[in-house]
């Protein structure tokens, strides 16, 4: 089990600072995330492929932004997030294959996004259109050599599975966010494992507590300070063989954040340990 960190891409001097920083705390993998199309360029990747070979970083997965407006909460965030909106659907998918071929080149073999508030009745118009755009993403992906990874949080994991199944490729993979169950309200993260167990690819590792109202997520948390039961998680995880890549998200920023993501490792990392044996 491999615990790493999330960055995300900024300017090269940037990128490697943050790069430093992590090896300096101990970390050696991390997801590379980016909202940026404007930075897939050939010139980054080389910088990049040459930053991670100088400091024995991995690369577990990219995570691919899109373009156009985003909202996270339950009125706008169906009108705005992912392919789910008709309105920006082509050119999201376009982002997505542009961040696949940058990856690519970064030789990174999973592409990780949020893919919007799936309709939950299949027999939502909108459903079998939305399932044809994931397609077309996630064939893309399958000639790059690739998986496309959604994660969790927007759509309740029957919904997730249900649209792997009308989708029908065999790269579609899971992106567990641990707190996203619970911050969109829609499930137990250590229950969805029955549902989409077998999909996970990585993980970020969050913690957060359920909604309160009707309009906004509930709050993340530090972890070991919300609902996620991370002991029951892994033990399920250990059941599915799970023995792959852990990332830590904080969704904050400064001293704390840094603070936060090191005790999340040391909580983690005794988790882990008792678990799959140390």
């Amino acid at each position: 089990m491999k615990i790493g960190v999330c960055v995300y891409l900024g300017g090269m001097d940037d990128l490697a600072k943050k790069f430093e920083d992590m090896v300096a705390q101990g970390f050696d993998n991390c997801q590379l995330l980016s909202w940026n199309p404007a930075d897939w360029t050939p010139e980054n990747a080389k910088t990049i492929h040459a930053l991670t070979k100088r400091h024995g970083i991995t690369i577990s997965a990219f995570w691919c932004g899109w373009e156009g407006p985003s909202v996270w909460n339950f009125y706008e965030g169906p009108q705005t997030l992912g392919l789910v909106p008709p309105a920006y659907r082509d050119m999201r998918i376009k982002n997505l294959c542009d961040g696949a071929d940058f990856a690519k080149l970064l030789g990174v073999q999973n592409v990780v996004t949020h893919m919007g508030f799936i309709p939950e009745n299949p027999n939502d118009p909108a459903f079998l259109p939305f399932c044809d755009a994931v397609r077309a993403v996630a064939e893309h992906c399958k000639n790059n050599g690739q998986y496309l990874l959604f994660e969790t949080g927007q759509e309740t994991p029957v919904t997730m599975l249900r649209c792997f199944e009308q989708v029908g490729t065999d790269n579609l993979g899971v992106n567990l966010d641990t707190a996203n169950l619970i911050l969109y309200g829609k499930a137990n993260p250590v229950d969805a494992l029955d549902v989409f167990g077998s999909y996970v690819m990585n993980l970020h590792a969050k913690d957060g507590l359920y909604p309160t109202n009707g309009h906004d997520l509930g709050a993340e948390t530090p972890i070991g300070q919300g609902k996620v039961d991370f002991p029951a998680l892994f033990r399920k995880l250990h059941d599915l063989g799970y023995d792959s890549f852990v990332t830590i998200e904080r969704e904050i920023s400064g001293e704390q954040q840094t603070k936060d993501i090191l005790a999340a490792r040391a909580y983690l990392q005794s988790v882990i340990d008792r678990i799959y044996g140390g």
